[in-house]
């Protein structure tokens, strides 16, 4: 068998490429959690400059540095040892709070890969793994990659985009936030909509009780009530708007969450789904971002799925076609694409 040289070398490079981001990504991490980042945004400094900043060792904030500067993620000066962070870099690396910050996602991806022994086995078995059996950093990470994108889109285009809905909002409506997590959309919504009551759900207890707290946090817990509850059992009904944020495809029996939900709502009410960007297609999705959500996907969403009773699994790749089929199957008559951005689809269900 003759091999392509040119070909291998193609493939090492890409290889190169992926090694040495897989590893960086503890770096980013470890900026995440030293505040490492959010100190070099203050100013150019040298290694030992930002160790005195953050009260860290000089010696690893040097590899540190370089580690990062080679990858692009901090700018290193021509032939010095200083370095710093361009206004791009800042508004990318330092901000949990704002519309982009991407540590959050290595932060995710990390706590998702300490189950790797796990998910192998499970690849053996078919057996399924849940979110409350992963890392906290699971949990917390998940949060930290989708929160940015809620806050710069559900508010300002994502409720503008549902026909009606916002002026509900405004009046006053009762809310349905299946899934919630840690409450991020819970509390984005309470706060913008003061008229509004939001009652969320999710089926993990930590979870809850952060969503709590942050809700206690954000002076909103008088508009935000938090139950341990699926997506077949919340509590309520004649909901004005119900909202599962990128969680279907995590649900082992979509279609009775999607039944469950259209009983629960009044009957000119709204079902906004957000769920990850996706094509209908495999070829659809062969790119960067099919490729982040696959492996997301092989770790956390399909695992998810089979632990639970259904054992159906959607999985994060679903496409608009699939979404489409289980809400028409659990009796909706209308659907519709409402919005989209780089990393997720919103859609619009009406009874």
């Amino acid at each position: 068998m003759a091999l392509d040289m040119d070909t291998i070398n193609d493939f090492i490079g890409r290889f190169a490429g992926d090694l040495g981001a897989t590893v960086a990504a503890g770096g980013v991490v470890t900026g995440h959690r030293l505040g490492l980042f959010v100190a070099l945004a203050e100013g150019p400094a040298t290694p030992d400059e930002l160790a005195a900043r953050t009260k860290t060792d000089a010696r690893y904030v040097t590899e540190w540095l370089r580690g990062q500067a080679a990858g692009g993620y901090v700018t290193r000066a021509a032939d010095e040892d200083v370095y710093s962070l361009t206004e791009e870099q800042a508004f990318l690396l330092t901000n949990p709070d704002g519309p982009a910050y991407l540590p959050g996602a290595f932060v995710l991806a990390l706590g998702a890969l300490k189950a790797e022994p796990q998910i192998t086995e499970a690849f053996r078995t078919g057996a399924g793994f849940g979110w409350h059996e992963h890392d906290q950093d699971v949990i917390d990470g998940c949060e930290q990659f989708f929160r940015p994108g809620y806050v710069a889109n559900l508010v300002s285009s994502w409720i503008p985009a549902l026909d009606g809905v916002e002026a509900k909002l405004r009046a006053g409506a009762k809310v349905a936030d299946i899934g919630c997590g840690l409450g991020a959309t819970s509390v984005l919504l309470a706060t913008e909509y003061e008229r509004s009551r939001v009652s969320s759900s999710d089926y993990h207890q930590g979870s809850v009780e952060l969503a709590r707290k942050r809700a206690a946090d954000a002076g909103v817990a008088d508009r935000v009530s938090v139950e341990v509850a699926s997506a077949q059992t919340f509590s309520g009904e004649g909901y004005d708007l119900a909202a599962t944020f990128d969680c279907l495809h995590d649900m082992g029996d979509p279609l009775s969450a999607a039944r469950h939900i259209r009983e629960s709502l009044d009957r000119d009410g709204t079902w906004l789904i957000v769920e990850p960007f996706a094509g209908d297609t495999v070829s659809d999705n062969m790119n960067a971002v099919g490729r982040i959500y696959y492996n997301f996907s092989t770790f956390l969403c399909v695992p998810s799925a089979l632990s639970q009773r259904g054992g159906y699994a959607l999985g994060a790749q679903a496409g608009e076609a699939a979404i489409r089929q289980v809400v028409l199957d659990a009796g909706f008559t209308r659907f519709r694409r409402a919005a989209e951005t780089p990393f997720n689809i919103v859609y619009e269900a009406r009874p």
